[in-house]
């Protein structure tokens, strides 16, 4: 069985590339030696065209002067059997005389299954998976370690044939986004803003809804701690039947945006899943953080929670109709982790 520090090498490597991958998923892989102590090779997905993470661990190792024969090789999905535009990558590992594979999570598209067993047709020792699918009512392993899972939001997608959905939640502890008169800028830290930035840089798409970019003109974009802004930017997605300025900032910021006029959560998660989006980050207001939640699509949430009351104002999410009558009725998530960022707290969960 492969241990907590070889997974964690290489979801760690699938998360430098989330962002840029889709429609593939961001796989990670790391390369052993045939002792399974030392790493000799560590790949990432390409961008959509590009080569596979296996593909790129394998010519790491060669790289590095190492050679892949009776190499073992940990990857944090089961390796493709199909030919697009790249070759399969069970067909790869089998070329660089790789002898033992584990993987966390199984192939859940059926052009690209099989990975796992042709592997094995070739005499390969092949683990895993590890973890079942997500939405399979399936209890999790002693895997359940990491905040997320770099392909986690590609394999919701894939089984749920929608985008992956995080509402991103900012309020003071009894729940408030904004006081009275509006003013809204600024509830949590520097720090929190800076993890913001971040975690967009890693988004396919952010979503707000017309109200927000009328209120806050905000830019959406992904910056530095510097301000300035990284080459690559998630697209900007305004939602909702309002017109916007066409000076908004949201329009001449780096990137691309969107203004798909709609209130219809599903609708719009189809029109970006059409275009090839996987992973989209919902930074609200109040309304059309209800809207997701009302339609019931919200696969994870963050909620930056700092560390004050306000006791009256605009709460951080709104809804036209009761949420739930009655507890039978509640939406519950299960926490993933819990961080301190400067003094604000980080609540991750999941569904």
């Amino acid at each position: 069985m492969a241990d907590l520090l070889m997974f964690s090498e290489a979801n760690a490597l699938g998360h430098s590339v989330a962002g840029s991958t889709s429609p593939n998923p961001p796989v990670g892989c790391v390369l052993y030696d045939s002792t399974g102590q030392r790493v000799i090779g560590r790949g990432a997905t390409e961008p959509a065209g590009g080569a596979h993470a296996e593909v790129v661990a394998i010519r790491d190792a060669l790289h590095n002067g190492e050679s892949t024969v009776d190499a073992r090789a940990v990857v944090t999905l089961e390796p493709c059997n199909h030919t697009g535009r790249t070759g399969p990558c069970s067909q790869a590992l089998i070329d660089a005389g790789i002898t033992r594979v584990d993987f966390l999570f199984s192939d859940p598209n059926p052009v690209a299954v099989g990975g796992a067993d042709h592997l094995r047709e070739h005499g390969i020792d092949v683990h895993g998976p590890y973890l079942p699918l997500p939405y399979c009512d399936e209890t999790r392993s002693s895997f359940q370690w990491l905040p997320q899972f770099s392909v986690e939001p590609w394999l919701v997608s894939t089984v749920m044939k929608r985008p992956h959905v995080t509402l991103k939640l900012a309020s003071t502890i009894d729940g408030f986004v904004a006081a009275s008169d509006n003013t809204s800028k600024w509830i949590t830290s520097e720090q929190a803003r800076r993890v913001v930035h971040e975690d967009r840089r890693h988004r396919d798409a952010i979503i707000v809804g017309t109200g927000t970019v009328k209120a806050d003109n905000p830019r959406l974009t992904a910056r530095g701690e510097d301000g300035t802004p990284y080459p690559q930017q998630p697209l900007r997605v305004i939602m909702g039947q309002r017109s916007i300025p066409e000076d908004s900032h949201i329009y001449d910021a780096p990137g691309r945006a969107l203004h798909i006029r709609s209130h219809d959560v599903k609708e719009v998660l189809a029109d970006l899943r059409s275009r090839g989006i996987v992973d989209v980050l919902v930074e609200g207001g109040p309304r059309l953080t209800g809207a997701f939640l009302k339609a019931g699509i919200a696969d994870a949430i963050q909620l930056y929670q700092a560390p004050a009351f306000l006791l009256a104002g605009y709460r951080n999410v709104e809804c036209d109709a009761n949420l739930a009558s009655t507890l039978d009725d509640i939406q519950r998530f299960t926490p993933r982790s819990v961080s301190t960022l400067g003094s604000d707290i980080l609540l991750s969960l999941s569904h």
